[in-house]
């Protein structure tokens, strides 16, 4: 189970770290005359746009790999032939990627909350 989890780790760091690949367009800042500008690498305006990216990126993954999580509990549970151990973890599964994938799709209300709770507009 440990390499399974790092392995989902491993995959999740890879993909997480190709985000700045989908960047948005850039942000339009003029640069005054003689002076060195910067360019912003993310190419998002501001950090809440870079959260709601990170969120989309986020959600997206975990469609794709929440199926195929309950699919391998499904496949636990057929093959578990009476074996209770087998048959807990199928429960286990399917009950840890249901929780994850909720709070996943309660994430863009969860950041609304917190921002109104700080009140950043």
């Amino acid at each position: 189970m440990k390499k399974t989890s790092f392995k989902i780790f491993v995959i999740f760091i890879l993909l997480f770290s190709a985000v700045p690949v989908w960047a948005q367009e850039e942000c339009e800042v003029s640069c005054p005359p003689d002076t060195i500008c910067i360019p912003n690498p993310l190419r998002w305006c501001t950090l809440d746009d870079f959260i709601f990216a990170i969120i989309t990126f986020i959600f997206w993954i975990a469609t794709a790999i929440a199926p195929l999580l309950i699919i391998i509990a499904g496949f636990y549970f057929i093959t578990s032939a009476g074996n209770p151990s087998q048959v807990q973890t199928a429960k286990r599964i399917i009950l840890y990627t249901l929780v994850g994938y909720a709070i996943i799709l309660l994430s863009n209300g969860l950041v609304s909350v917190i921002k109104e709770i700080l009140r950043v507009r």
